[in-house]
């Protein structure tokens, strides 16, 4: 028992420090974690414990990256209201389907996301001033269509909003990553409340996930600020994770589905 509320907090930190210096990487690292290394059993359970815990923790980091004035809140608002219509439905379709086909697609997805933070951005100097109406339409459809899909696959969706952002707007990636925030964290709770309804959500795990994604989130917070200058850094890294991640769960799937 021990054992298991370590694992449970120090895999809430990993999640943290992802969120807080990524701005992503939060459920999907949450997911793997939840059922490789804490081991809990059904996928829909780790999948719903994991959207509240990254909701929470999403929330205290946004906070930071506020204080660090790398939060667009037009665009974040306005993505995260427009994309927690999608998080509801998306969670409902989710629940529907098989747990292990259910991560399968969730990897293929992770790889896309990948390869497009991956393609070189524009460097120029970015206002951070009133969305146009241009702005306003892509933002709301962004936020849309990547709300249903972190509701689906029952993430926070960092991995899919910070390129949405960039896309969206053309911020740069630390502000991305800061507004993102506030979006991971209401298609979290909305997810995980629909996911409550049907008892796939462990209490006790998710808070020692939050104990420990407090924590983590503080240092990478600091981490994500001190590689602003090098924002080609941040996308590496982000893309790394998401390959890597990834590439264990479509392995780990396959097993499990009898594919290997």
């Amino acid at each position: 028992m021990i054992l298991t509320d370590t694992a449970a907090v120090l895999s809430g930190a990993a999640v943290g420090f992802s969120l807080g210096v990524i701005g992503g990487g939060g459920s999907i690292l949450a997911v793997p974690l939840l059922l490789y290394v804490v081991n809990v059993k059904d996928p829909h359970v780790a999948i719903g414990t994991s959207a509240l815990a990254v909701s929470v923790n999403a929330f205290v980091n946004l906070a930071g990256h506020w204080r660090a004035g790398t939060v667009h809140w037009p665009s974040a608002v306005l993505f995260g209201l427009v994309g927690v219509i999608g998080a509801v439905a998306g969670s409902s379709a989710g629940k529907a389907v098989d747990g292990q086909k259910l991560l399968a697609l969730f990897a293929i997805v992770m790889i896309a996301a990948g390869i497009a933070m991956l393609r070189p951005r524009s460097t120029g100097h970015w206002r951070l001033g009133p969305l146009d109406r241009t702005r306003i339409m892509r933002v709301a459809a962004f936020g849309g269509a990547t709300g249903f899909a972190s509701g689906f696959f029952g993430i926070g969706g960092g991995f899919l909003i910070v390129p949405g952002l960039v896309l969206a707007t053309g911020m740069p990636i630390l502000n991305a990553v800061g507004s993102s925030l506030f979006s991971v964290a209401i298609f979290g709770l909305a997810t995980a409340a629909n996911y409550a309804l049907s008892g796939f959500v462990a209490g006790t795990v998710a808070a020692e996930f939050i104990a420990g994604g407090v924590a983590g989130g503080w240092v990478g917070t600091r981490a994500a600020v001190k590689l602003a200058p090098k924002k080609r850094a941040l996308s590496t890294i982000f893309a790394a994770v998401i390959f890597t991640v990834a590439a264990y769960i479509l392995v780990m799937s396959a097993t499990s589905m009898g594919l290997d």
